[in-house]
């Protein structure tokens, strides 16, 4: 593929390819047996979400996203709901089709990676048309809510050290580098910013090295030990600040704006959706980067970071 390639010809390959992936994913369900939801359109007397007053969240197998759905969860709670939680169900190819098909209700994800999965050919570059964009590429049941000031970006980062040698800051100045490796999860084979991505955006050649921890303590291993140049890690993960590592700029927007925001389907109300407004809009990249650090450098569990970041915010 030549470095010249356009992007939008590069993200029209990508959808091509990604139909693929998507036909062969597994028609079980790691929710089965979990959740009484059910899609929108049951016959009557079966059971579903909206017939039980239940509220079904999910997260991401990412212990960040895991920490904002729970402080979805317990908002909903203080508010009268009744949740049931699934969380750390996987990546986009398994909890898209469960959200799908109802039987999820609301899933924290992230505005650029959410509508490069229904349309890699979109070529917007800013969060409100992200989600203008979200609008019309979304299945009818389902709908995104207002997005927090926070973000969470996938990144190509590299070490103080190897950034110094080869005098790099952003991501076009790893081209010519030979025999670079990425370490990130398997699925960044055929994400938009992937190794196909960023050889037609920035002439970079880089292999990828699949760690499947989601950025977390093996993947900064792997860039720490030398295993791999570059790790995919998450700008919000105070592994960067902690270990004085280097995010590459990325200045032809490859990676597209992540902020938070909700994914819900129809069984959302609106004043269930107020509730999720409400958090979001305190949810600013400065108190993301520390319920992270809550949770990686003082081991704290989820429902304890939800809960006091709840009260101090004046949430609940």
């Amino acid at each position: 593929m030549s470095p010249a390639l356009s992007r939008r010809r590069f993200v029209a390959l990508t959808a091509l390819s990604g139909v693929g992936l998507l036909a062969a994913c597994t028609q079980s369900s790691p929710l089965d047996g979990g959740s009484t939801a059910a899609p929108a359109g049951t016959p009557a007397g079966s059971t579903t979400a909206a017939a039980t007053g239940t509220l079904v969240v999910g997260s991401q197998a990412y212990y960040s996203n895991e920490i904002i759905a729970e402080i979805y969860a317990q908002a909903l709670e203080d508010a009268g709901y009744t949740v049931d939680r699934q969380f750390q169900i996987g990546q986009r190819e398994v909890y898209i089709p469960e959200l799908e098909s109802g039987k999820l209700d609301i899933l924290p994800e992230y505005g650029g990676n959410l509508l490069q999965y229904y349309d890699a050919q979109a070529e917007v570059t800013d969060t409100a048309s992200i989600v203008a964009a979200l609008g019309k590429a979304l299945p009818a049941n389902l709908r995104v809510l207002t997005p927090a000031d926070a973000s969470d970006q996938d990144s190509y980062t590299v070490t103080r050290d190897f950034a110094d040698e080869h005098q790099l800051t952003s991501i076009e100045d790893l081209a010519g580098i030979a025999g670079l490796r990425i370490a990130a999860n398997s699925e960044f084979q055929k994400r938009p910013y992937g190794p196909e991505g960023v050889k037609a955006i920035y002439g970079v050649d880089v292999t990828l090295v699949s760690v499947e921890d989601s950025g977390g303590p093996l993947t900064l291993g792997a860039l720490k030990d030398g295993t791999v140049q570059i790790a995919d890690l998450y700008t919000a993960d105070p592994a960067i600040a902690t270990n004085d590592l280097v995010v590459l700029e990325d200045p032809k927007s490859m990676i597209l704006p992540q902020n938070v925001l909700p994914l819900v389907s129809n069984r959302v109300d609106a004043a269930a959706e107020a509730v999720l407004d409400a958090v979001n809009a305190k949810l600013t990249s400065s108190e993301l980067q520390a319920l992270n650090a809550q949770s990686v450098g003082e081991q704290l569990r989820p429902d304890q970071i939800a809960s006091e970041w709840l009260a101090a915010q004046g949430l609940v």
